[in-house]
C-alpha cells in the first residue's frame, strides 16, 4: 500500500485559518476536500492517505474523523486536542468513540507558532502529551530549528512514544540550508521513536525555483539521520499547489528517495507510516 502520510482538507468559508491569512496563500485560500483529492492519488497510484490538522478546533478533529469513516482512502487522522486541557484524556476518548474515531491516530499542534520556544517543556503540556500517549496515539511535531531543542527533550522524555517529525522541521532551503538545522535533526533523530515526514520541502524553496536537485542535500540528510525505516513520505497536499502540482511533489520526492537507496525508497511509501501510527497491516 502506498501511503500519503500527509496532506490537509479546509473550507475558508466555513472556519477561520490564521496562517492562511498571508497575501501568498491566495492561491490556496478555497475549499478542498476529499472528491478533489481522490483522483489525484489514483493518478499518482496512491492508495491511501493521513489527514492532519490545519486549525486548533477540536470540531475540526471531529470533522476529519467523519470524512475518514465516508472515505475509505483515509486511512489515518492526526487531528488536534488542547494539550494543556486537564480533561484531555476525556476528549481523546470521546473522539476515539465518535464516528471513525477508529482512524484517529495522532495529535498535533501548531507548536512553531507559539511566541514561546519551550512551549513543549511546559508541565501541563507534558501532561497533555502523557495522555495521549496512554492511547498509543502518536504526536506530530510542527517545529522549526528553533523549537528542536525542546522537541529534542521532548522526545527523550517520552522514550516509549511515537513523534512524527513535519516537514523535516522545515529547512531554510530557500536560503542554502542551515548548520544549525542540521545538528538538531541529527540530534532528535538519535531518539529512535522519531519518524521524519519528507514532506513541505518544495514550499521551503523559492516556490517558482526548485527541482528535485534543491531537494536533495535535504532528503539526503534526512535520511542519513533517520535511516531506511523511519522517514515517511507525504505531499503536503495542497499546500504543496503553492510550489508545484501533486504529481510533480511526489515525483520529485521519488526521485530524491531512490537516489538515497531503493529500500529508503520503498519503505517511505507506506511501511513506515504504518508503523509510526501503528495502522493495520491491511
Amino acid at each position: 500500500m502506498i501511503i500519503d502520510g500527509h496532506q490537509h482538507f479546509w473550507d475558508p468559508a466555513r472556519a477561520d485559518y490564521p496562517w492562511m491569512e498571508a497575501p501568498e496563500f491566495t492561491p490556496i485560500r478555497r475549499a478542498f476536500g476529499p472528491s478533489d483529492l481522490a483522483p489525484l492519488l489514483k493518478a499518482n497510484g496512491v492508495d491511501a492517505s493521513i489527514v492532519v490538522q490545519c486549525r486548533s478546533a477540536l470540531g475540526e478533529t471531529e470533522e476529519f474523523l467523519q470524512v475518514a469513516a465516508a472515505n475509505p482512502f483515509v486511512v489515518g487522522v492526526v487531528g488536534w486536542a488542547d494539550l494543556t486541557d486537564s480533561g484531555l484524556g476525556d476528549s481523546l476518548d470521546r473522539l476515539r468513540g465518535a464516528p471513525g474515531g477508529g482512524k484517529l491516530v495522532g495529535i498535533r499542534h501548531q507548536v512553531h507558532d507559539e511566541p514561546d520556544p519551550d512551549w513543549l517543556l511546559r508541565e501541563d503540556v507534558r501532561r497533555g502529551l502523557a495522555a495521549v500517549f496512554a492511547r498509543d496515539l502518536a504526536y506530530d511535531l510542527l517545529v522549526r530549528t528553533r523549537e528542536l531543542p525542546a522537541a529534542i527533550a521532548t522526545a527523550r522524555a517520552f522514550p516509549q512514544a511515537h513523534f512524527v517529525l513535519d516537514h523535516a522541521a522545515k529547512p531554510p532551503i530557500a536560503d542554502g540550508g542551515s548548520a544549525e538545522w542540521a545538528d538538531r535533526i541529527a540530534a532528535l533523530a538519535a531518539c529512535g521513536n522519531v519518524w521524519c515526514k519528507v514532506s513541505g520541502l518544495a514550499t521551503e524553496a523559492v516556490w517558482n525555483d526548485w527541482d528535485a536537485e534543491r531537494l536533495l542535500p535535504f532528503v539526503e540528510h534526512a535520511a542519513q539521520c533517520f535511516g531506511e525505516d523511519r522517514l515517511i513520505f507525504g505531499s503536503d497536499w495542497p499546500v504543496c499547489l503553492l510550489a508545484g502540482s501533486y504529481g510533480e511533489i511526489k515525483n520529485a520526492l521519488e526521485a530524491c528517495l531512490a537516489k538515497v537507496g531503493p529500500r529508503v525508497l520503498e519503505k517511505a511509501f507506506g511501511v513506515n507510516a504504518k508503523a509510526a501510527y501503528r495502522l493495520s497491516a491491511s
